[in-house]
């Protein structure tokens, strides 16, 4: 088992998760109490898709976020760079097309989707800008973009109780439901290093997106950020 680094150098980032994949998803809907479900729904309503429109779920794991994304009627696609959580997903949801894919070189032409997503993965890649750049490529103009990332919660009480929870209990609690629990340590430190919702919004509007808003979940643990392609 490995731990990444928050330096995230791909390799390193992909086997951390080829690690944590056969129990990923039950271990996040425990550490979350069940948050996550509500992250993907308010993700997928967000994103405004319709019948026959196509969608690209970037960093979709085991593709239990890519399956939520289809019960839109949408046509969802789901790349992930960690084959360990692809396997898993393909054995899991048969039905859901997935591929291993890199976010910062995405195997699709110019202007390929009708919206694309990313959820609390972002974070995770090098280079998140070039990234968001990347998504901007391979959607159409007018086009959606929804980014689901932990952020900073905005209550002060409550930001404290949350820290709190992230770098001490998590880990505690990874240490009985995870198959890798320093993956969480990471994970953890991750979140915490991440920019608050009014930095992220700048940096995706500086990637090329239009009309960047967002808006907070669970108290701002959680923002969905949405841009339109110019």
């Amino acid at each position: 088992m490995t731990r990444a680094s928050l330096d995230k150098r791909p390799a390193e980032v992909a086997a951390m998760f080829d690690g944590v994949a056969a129990r990923y998803d039950r271990t996040n809907t425990i550490l979350s109490f069940g948050q996550d479900r509500l992250w993907r729904k308010e993700t997928r309503l967000a994103l405004d898709l319709k019948p026959g429109e196509t969608v690209l779920d970037l960093g979709a794991g085991t593709g239990v976020s890519t399956q939520e994304l289809a019960r839109s009627g949408a046509f969802s696609v789901g790349a992930d760079l960690s084959l360990g959580m692809l396997g898993v997903g393909h054995a899991a949801r048969p039905e859901v097309p997935l591929l291993a894919a890199d976010a910062l070189a995405l195997p699709f032409a110019d202007a390929s989707f009708d919206a694309v997503t990313i959820s609390l993965a972002l974070r995770n890649i090098v280079d998140p800008d070039a990234a968001l750049r990347e998504m901007a490529r391979v959607t159409r103009p007018g086009g959606r973009l929804v980014v689901c990332e932990f952020s900073h919660p905005v209550f002060a009480p409550f930001r404290g109780a949350y820290l709190g929870y992230l770098m001490r209990a998590l880990p505690s609690v990874a240490r009985r439901v995870s198959s890798n629990p320093d993956a969480y340590v990471y994970l953890a430190e991750s979140i915490r290093a991440w920019p608050d919702q009014r930095a992220l919004a700048g940096r995706i509007a500086d990637a090329g997106w239009g009309n960047v808003a967002w808006r907070n979940l669970t108290g701002g643990i959680v923002a969905l950020h949405r841009g339109i392609r110019g």
